[in-house]
């Protein structure tokens, strides 16, 4: 922050005064509205709120935690050409969002925001030009919600050297399959989860791992300081796990999982984010719901957890006040140095490969053999009782092999003539990614 800056905040500090706008009054934007109107934190104003069909918002019961004062507006250049001195920005996405946080940053304006999308894509060029202003841009609650996980791991963990992070970040997913460990079946739950709200209509975002993939690039910044383009992460959808998965993974002592995981060797990162096979001793076996968990490993420190709940507006809102507190009392984040990685989705792991099958004498050496082709061994074979002959699943383990070995194998595999699905194939969280 610069000087000139510095004594600007600090002047309308002393006057009792720091203006807010909000942009979004949504389930986070009211929210914050309320955290704000029941805290009454001294020196903070909301003065704006912007939003599309205004007048609906308005007229919402929300809208009575907005001081009468303000100015509720659907022209943005209403808030940009204003005098306020923190902008809120809850609306979400890139385009437009992006263009008016340039505005309000080369006019002055602090930055406080929950977009990860935004942030992911787009987050080191707007820190570059916050920087160049002399503000602050801040995003906290752009990952799990109500966890202090970025303000943790920034301030708490700046001194460590975090070689490798994994977690649940996405809290709709976290839902869905912890429903499913209970015996749901996935379109059941999903339609539950759009019933509550946790889930949009299309429900992609989240259960093919975009989402995550955004949260699992801002903690890799932050945590390993690496750059990585989104785009570059792999991902698998959540929606091909079915609930014999849940039984299989119960007598291997798992269950399943969300997994977002970005582990650092050499000049390279390793990141994907899927579901996974997760030792029940694991913290994030644990995590139902719509909780979030990150474990983050650091060389000197040794394993740290981070859990809480990850979805719903006053969660969220909770993160977006506490930002908005550290910037106006003149709060710097640890900034260290971030650089460009080369990313890939290969892990060295176990995998866990299911099957369903039109049950025939040769098949479980059909495997074995187009495993044994890649390098691949198999660890264990689980077969349970009870299914019919004609459309059976069973389980192959592997000892630990790349990932990429093992979707050569799946490729040639998935075309023998018995198979009546696509097999599946998850990834086994080994020991060392738990945090004991």
């Amino acid at each position: 922050m610069t000087k000139k800056k510095q004594t600007k905040v600090a002047a309308k500090k002393a006057d009792g005064v720091v203006k807010v706008a909000l942009l979004g009054f949504g389930t986070v934007g009211s929210s914050v509205a309320k955290v704000l109107a029941e805290s009454k934190f001294p020196g903070i104003a909301l003065t704006h709120v912007y939003n599309r069909g205004v007048e609906r918002k308005r007229s919402s019961a929300a809208a009575k935690f907005v001081p009468s004062t303000a100015v509720w507006t659907e022209n943005i250049d209403d808030v940009l050409k204003s005098n306020v001195d923190v902008v809120i920005e809850l609306m979400g996405g890139i385009n437009p969002v992006e263009g008016w946080l340039k505005k309000a940053i080369a006019s002055g304006k602090h930055v406080v925001t929950a977009n990860k999308q935004l942030i992911a894509y787009r987050g080191v060029s707007l820190q570059k030009l916050a920087a160049q202003h002399g503000v602050q841009l801040v995003y906290g609650a752009a990952v799990a919600g109500g966890v202090p996980v970025i303000p943790g791991i920034r301030q708490g963990l700046g001194g460590d050297k975090v070689v490798r992070l994994s977690g649940i970040v996405n809290g709709t997913c976290n839902y869905i399959l912890s429903r499913m460990e209970a015996g749901a079946e996935y379109a059941t739950v999903l339609k539950d989860a759009q019933g509550l709200g946790y889930a949009e209509a299309n429900p992609s975002a989240d259960v093919d791992g975009f989402d995550a993939r955004a949260k699992l690039c801002i903690l890799s910044r932050i945590a390993l300081h690496a750059e990585l383009n989104p785009d570059e992460v792999a991902t698998q959808t959540i929606s091909n796990v079915e609930a014999v998965d849940f039984v299989y993974a119960k007598e291997l002592n798992c269950t399943i999982r969300q997994v977002s995981r970005a582990q650092v060797e050499g000049a390279v990162v390793h990141a994907r984010v899927a579901p996974m096979l997760v030792p029940l001793s694991s913290p994030m076996a644990w995590s139902h719901g719509t909780q979030n968990m990150v474990v983050t490993s650091g060389k000197f420190g040794g394993d740290v957890v981070f859990s809480g709940h990850g979805a719903g507006g006053e969660p969220t809102a909770v993160a977006v006040v506490s930002d908005l507190l550290a910037v106006s009392q003149g709060a710097k984040a640890v900034e260290l140095p971030v650089r460009k990685r080369q990313v890939t989705g290969e892990f060295l792991a176990p995998h866990y490969l299911r099957f369903v099958v039109d049950d025939k004498p040769g098949i479980v050496s059909s495997i074995a053999g187009a495993l044994a082709k890649v390098g691949a061994n198999i660890d264990s074979l689980l077969q349970r009782p009870g299914y019919p002959k004609h459309k059976l699943p069973f389980v192959v383990t592997t000892e630990p092999c790349l990932t990429g070995t093992i979707e050569r194998a799946m490729k040639s595999i998935g075309k023998l003539d018995c198979m009546l699905e696509k097999p599946l194939t998850l990834q086994i969280l080994a020991a060392e990614d738990k945090a004991e």
